[in-house]
């Protein structure tokens, strides 16, 4: 290896050998590669989010419809059948209550729990939630448990 051999590593340059604007004599000069007239020939040219070249947008196309409650409480449903399986599986004992359901991983710390009526409940608990479904408040009473609203 000498002098007359030295490259430099593959992709470290970058020569992009199109020098606009730099007069007449490069060959890309006066319009710079941009064209005539236009916004894309103008400095400071910034297209907007969805412009489609003056035809009417997409987002403005499409008809708008339905209504979004602001004031919706959204809740994290817990089943009575996954109530059970805890249970059976001896993670809970005899009450359930909000900071079990977190540590579980079942709701999150800032979620609002409601109790929902899919599956049976065989075992007394003394559950408490933000909110239940009828038929999970009836299923947990008629166990012998407790059903408590926050």
């Amino acid at each position: 290896m000498d002098l007359s051999n030295l490259k430099p590593a593959a992709g470290s340059v970058k020569n992009n050998s199109k020098r606009v604007g730099r007069g007449q004599g490069s060959g890309k000069g006066g319009t710079a590669t941009r064209g005539h007239k236009g916004a894309k020939s103008r400095s400071g040219y910034s297209r907007k989010i969805g412009f489609e070249g003056g035809q009417m947008p997409l987002q403005r196309r499409v008809p708008k419809f339905g209504f979004k409650n602001i004031n919706r409480k959204e809740y994290q449903g817990v089943n009575l059948d996954t109530l059970q399986q805890l249970v059976d599986n001896k993670t809970i004992e005899d009450t359930v209550d909000f900071e079990t359901l977190v540590a579980l991983r079942l709701a999150g710390k800032t979620e609002l729990v409601k109790i929902l009526g899919r599956g049976e409940l065989k075992s007394k608990l003394k559950v408490t939630a933000h909110k239940f479904t009828a038929t999970a408040k009836a299923a947990i009473e008629a166990a012998g448990g407790e059903a408590i609203t926050l």
